[in-house]
């Protein structure tokens, strides 16, 4: 989400799946064994291997650095992820180390994985205020020691939709690079890519190269999030985009999407039952903040949680909504050890998420059922 309003732009018919099709067993495996938060079989699992399924919040830091209490106030919704806005210092003013590790602290004490984005990349390309995802990787290798060891409990999300409509060609190549860029500096976290188009990929460009972006990375450990606003306004287009990447095998997640737009109407009914379908995951944008004439977008008002919105409401309390569908990470709650009893009585998946092929919850150890911890049938 940019800081004002996405620029409104036309659909058009998605380019070829030639690049999105490619084999993952071509891909190889990863170069060493995952540690924390880590991509297995195209799913992000954590590092026992069990599921885990982003349902959360996006949560301006950068504009609001005061507003620290609302990363408790999003949990207490039911949140089990928080996407948070930083910056490089290229746009807004820096979000330094120390500030980072308050952050993930915070996000910790209120067991949430901790989604961290620098949004100075936003619109590169035709917004002349943006910055390049080279810049950002500067960044991120500059506050690493307030990363380092949190691989459990961060994903870095490289760039916050870091081209526009001007000059998107250039994501794939410029994508690599960072995430080459990345894994050198000693970067074992899960990285996260937002799609061009501001983060709308109407143009197909993230959907066509995402597998061999995919490949690209040493540790194959790259997940992709696609914005979901005005370009998204069938539940055909939600379900063809977002199936496209779990019929090729690849992560992807929802990064931002609202209720309405600038753009269009998003359709956030269809987003939500088609993420809960697919098991994956969502982010909603934001909890509060908006401005420049996109105030409804914001789930309370004034940062006040007891002041629920219509889209707050909907994101948290309606059909296929956070507060029933989430599932708190497993490294907070000590499931995935082999030990313990699920709320339906039967023993949780010594093994996680390994012993469930189909998908469904369900694994089969020791001659019985088991349940995998954070699954659906959890």
């Amino acid at each position: 989400m940019r800081s004002s309003r996405k620029r409104g732009v036309l659909a058009m018919a998605l380019a070829a799946m030639t690049g999105l099709l490619l084999s993952l067993t071509a891909m190889g495996g990863p170069a060493h064994a995952a540690t924390g938060l880590h991509v297995s079989n195209g799913r992000l699992v954590e590092g026992n291997g069990n599921d885990f399924v982003m349902r959360g919040v996006n949560h301006a830091h950068a504009w609001y650095p005061s507003r620290t209490a609302a990363i408790g106030d999003i949990k207490a919704k039911g949140a089990n992820t928080v996407r948070v806005v930083l910056s490089s210092g290229d746009r807004w003013t820096k979000t330094g180390a120390s500030e980072v590790t308050g952050i993930v602290n915070r996000c910790k004490q209120n067991k949430l994985i901790c989604v961290l984005e620098v949004h100075d990349t936003t619109g590169y390309g035709e917004d002349g205020a943006a910055t390049t995802l080279s810049k950002a990787v500067d960044y991120w290798i500059g506050i690493k020691s307030a990363l380092d060891g949190q691989e459990n409990y961060v994903v870095i999300n490289l760039g916050n939709e870091p081209y526009g409509n001007t000059g998107y060609e250039r994501w794939t190549p410029d994508t690599k690079s960072a995430i080459g860029r990345m894994r050198g500096a000693g970067f074992d976290h899960a990285l996260m890519v937002d799609a061009p188009n501001w983060g709308q990929d109407w143009s197909g460009t993230m959907k066509s190269n995402a597998a061999s972006v995919f490949a690209s990375d040493p540790d194959r450990n790259t997940v992709f999030s696609i914005h979901m606003y005005g370009v998204y306004d069938t539940a055909a287009e939600v379900r063809d985009y977002l199936g496209a990447f779990v019929n090729a095998g690849l992560p992807v997640v929802v990064g931002e999407f609202g209720d309405n737009h600038s753009d269009g109407n998003p359709d956030e009914g269809a987003v939500m039952a088609t993420a809960q379908s697919l098991r994956l995951g969502y982010l909603g944008w934001s909890w509060s903040g908006n401005g420049s004439g996109v105030e409804y977008l914001d789930m309370v008002t004034g940062f006040d949680p007891g002041s629920l919105t219509s889209w707050g409401n909907r994101l948290f309390n309606g059909a296929d909504g956070i507060a029933s569908t989430a599932r708190e990470a497993t490294v907070y709650s000590g499931r995935g050890t082999g030990s313990g009893t699920a709320p339906n009585g039967y023993p949780y998946c010594a093994q996680g998420g390994s012993t469930d092929p189909d998908g469904d919850g369900w694994g089969w150890e020791n001659s019985r059922s088991c349940v995998v911890p954070g699954g659906p049938a959890d």
